[in-house]
């Protein structure tokens, strides 16, 4: 079962390119689309298994139905353990499934497709590199309940900084740039490594990042769906996960 028909990614570059989209499209389910994902994992209903495709997009579904599937399926029976789990904790169990599942795909497309001891070694290395759904699910890919005080002391230190020296233009401007140099290295140092909650994906300077005010985790602001000018009015954001926490039925 693949959205979008057949497809068969043959050289290294195309099986890790394959991963990253069936990646990214677990992670959408098991974080930004988290109400939607545990809304159709319904336990009356049959067997049932997270599937990401390669256009980041996931699904809910029944297991292939021919045997042996074309390619190795995920777990079964996700849904049957929504209700008798903590929802964190059964979340937490789908992401290392999903983790496990991910890497029997790419390396069945691997055994297929003849990659030698070489390929198999790069193909793993390129994908060790990316953070397990497991880690961004529950945070722990990276030191991020630190790197939100971390912002605000810079933010004010920086703050503090430019306003000091009220001296000749010259050196006031001088200054201020090199403050603002070493203080957009310092935030690269402190943000190289923070992870996108959502999507899984490292920081990046030149894009607008939110922090929930909640599980103090990181979003791209396009991950969800927040824009500078709408952050600006938002007193204390809750991310999608934390919103969606409320008690049951």
């Amino acid at each position: 079962m693949d959205g979008g028909g057949h497809y068969n990614p043959r050289t290294v570059e195309e099986v890790f390119r394959d991963f990253k989209g069936r990646r990214a499209a677990m992670i959408k389910a098991l974080t930004t689309d988290v109400e939607e994902f545990y809304r159709q994992c319904d336990p009356d209903k049959e067997n049932l298994c997270l599937y990401g495709y390669p256009t980041e997009q996931w699904e809910v579904n029944l297991p292939a139905e021919e045997v042996p599937p074309e390619l190795p399926e995920p777990a079964l029976g996700i849904n049957f353990a929504r209700d008798g789990m903590q929802e964190k904790d059964w979340l937490t169990l789908v992401a290392v499934h999903s983790d496990a599942w991910l890497i029997a795909v790419a390396f069945y497309f691997g055994a297929r497709f003849g990659f030698d001891r070489a390929d198999r070694k790069r193909l793993f290395t390129m994908i060790n590199d990316l953070p397990t759904i497991f880690e961004v699910v529950t945070g722990t890919a990276k030191k991020q309940s630190k790197e939100k005080s971390s912002v605000s002391n810079h933010t004010n230190s920086k703050s503090k900084s430019s306003s000091k020296g009220r001296g000749s233009e010259s050196v006031k401007q001088t200054k201020q740039a090199k403050e603002e140099d070493e203080g957009a290295e310092e935030y690269e140092e402190e943000h190289g490594e923070t992870l996108c909650g959502a999507c899984g994906e490292l920081y990046a300077a030149d894009e607008f990042w939110i922090c929930c005010d909640i599980c103090e985790r990181w979003f791209h602001g396009k991950c969800v769906k927040i824009t500078p000018a709408r952050a600006e009015h938002i007193k204390q954001y809750k991310c999608p996960t934390c919103s969606n926490k409320r008690a049951r039925p």
